[in-house]
């Protein structure tokens, strides 16, 4: 088994690259089912936000995996491979093990230490388990990632310092405009990024905030929260000529104003500056808006320098997050190292408790007179006995495990101890529950019969 990751982000792809490779909520699990229906593929888990879309998988082989996955992202966004492919990356094993943690650690992200991303990739893990895309592999991976990153904000003081995206867009505001107050902010979009704009907006003094949304109501619930005055979109456009900074982060699929209501609007502006931040992908306003005099537009990347200078405390913080890292690959490591061995040892129980239980009732048989505290005693004895005969095989297993002819190893662990009857049973008692309906909460599980090889090193 391997695990890669193929996909690209704000360092590898610029906005207009990275906007056709969006998904909607919706398609989400179409998008889970063709994935995995690509060949080699046994469980994915997409991420998709405005940063990076990546395609995490286990395959059976990895030398072909990246050119099935380039086939399906093909056929997927109607797009030519010669048209992406440079912007792509691929991980295998460790190092996509470890570009895992970093991503929900927010390691990886343009603002460094922010933890949207880490709901972000929880959801994208949940939405694939709850479309039995995952398995034993990735239920455990992307468990053990999301709880490292919760250990790491909450031991480190990343998380101190206000940087995110949102809060880099309000820092530009305040480069053009030194103080918010007088002026007149147009917040585009209610959902969380549209929140942390509004409240940065807020904290900073912002006296007159618009909170524009395709439901009113949830423009509504969000300007109470900070004295804004919500608005719909009909409305919003009529009142771009009172605006001096819009900042949007919609969801839609198509530009939300154009250059034509833009142009009406500065003409009634006379002269005065309308600055425009675009921190959505898709990008939510029409490019060619900054052609329009005394416009200035800025999109996501744009953020980007401004990011850099917010980021040097958290720099520091990330080098105990990246000893955290080092830590859990290891343990991850180490478990799949012992996945190989776990139908083994089960094997020797199950056997070795059939012989001891068959030795009892002959005793039984055998020594009729014996009392019920008699047999207690007796069968307890035994069965630390054959617990301590097997104590020291069962260590010495897992250990091989993890060596380079751990097959060999497997092997003849079976023979030594005549398991082949056991494991048989083991095999067709587990290919008997996964074909029955699982709950809800009871994910299929994975049952490898070989060890499994230990994965490449970062």
């Amino acid at each position: 088994m391997h695990i890669i990751v193929v996909g690209l982000n704000y360092r590898t792809a610029p906005v207009e690259v990275r906007e056709k490779f969006t998904f909607a909520e919706h398609e989400l699990p179409a998008a889970l089912k063709g994935l995995m229906e690509t060949k080699s593929i046994m469980e994915c888990v997409i991420v998709a936000t405005c940063n990076r879309t990546e395609m995490y998988a286990v395959v059976d082989r990895h030398h072909l995996c990246g050119h099935y996955i380039r086939s399906f992202m093909e056929k997927w966004f109607n797009l030519p491979r010669a048209d992406f492919t440079n912007h792509l990356y691929m991980y295998e094993d460790g190092k996509a093990i470890e570009h895992l943690f970093r991503v929900t650690s927010g390691l990886d992200s343009m603002v460094i230490g922010e933890t949207q991303i880490l709901g972000q990739v929880k959801s994208a893990f949940l939405l694939a388990q709850d479309e039995k895309k995952t398995g034993t592999i990735f239920n455990m991976l992307f468990k053990q990632a999301v709880t490292m990153a919760k250990r790491a904000h909450s031991e480190t003081m990343i998380g101190e310092t206000a940087v995110s995206v949102s809060y880099a867009a309000v820092e530009l505001g305040k480069q053009i405009f030194g103080q918010f107050n007088k002026k007149t902010v147009m917040v585009i979009g209610a959902g969380e990024t549209g929140e942390l704009t509004a409240k940065h907006l807020y904290a900073n003094g912002a006296d007159r905030v618009l909170v524009v949304n395709r439901t009113f109501e949830r423009a509504a619930a969000l300007a109470d929260k900070f004295n804004g005055v919500p608005c719909s979109m009909d409305e919003a456009v009529k009142k771009l000529h009172e605006v001096d900074i819009i900042i949007s982060s919609t969801g839609s699929n198509g530009y939300v104003l154009l250059r034509d209501q833009v142009s009406v609007a500065m003409q009634r502006r006379k002269s005065r500056p309308l600055f425009m931040i675009d921190i959505a992908v898709p990008r939510d306003l029409d490019p060619t808006i900054a052609a329009v005099e005394n416009v200035f537009l800025y999109d996501i990347d744009d953020l980007e320098g401004i990011v850099q200078s917010n980021l040097e405390q958290r720099r520091q913080e990330a080098a105990k997050i990246k000893v955290m890292i080092e830590e859990e690959i290891k343990l991850f490591d180490n478990w799949y190292k012992t996945l190989g061995v776990v139908p083994l040892i089960r094997a020797l129980q199950t056997k070795s408790a059939e012989i001891h239980e068959d030795t009892m009732n002959s005793l039984s048989n055998k020594l009729p007179d014996l009392d019920e505290h008699e047999l207690k005693v007796i069968r307890k004895l035994t069965k630390s006995i054959v617990n301590q005969m097997m104590q020291d095989p069962i260590l010495r297993i897992k250990e091989m495990a993890g060596e380079k002819k751990a097959d060999e190893a497997m092997n003849m662990f079976v023979k030594l101890f005549a398991l082949e009857n056991e494991l048989e049973q083991s095999r067709e008692q587990e290919m008997a529950v996964a074909q029955e309906p699982a709950p809800a909460a009871v994910q299929p599980k994975l049952i490898h019969s070989h060890a499994a090889p230990a994965f490449a090193r970062p």
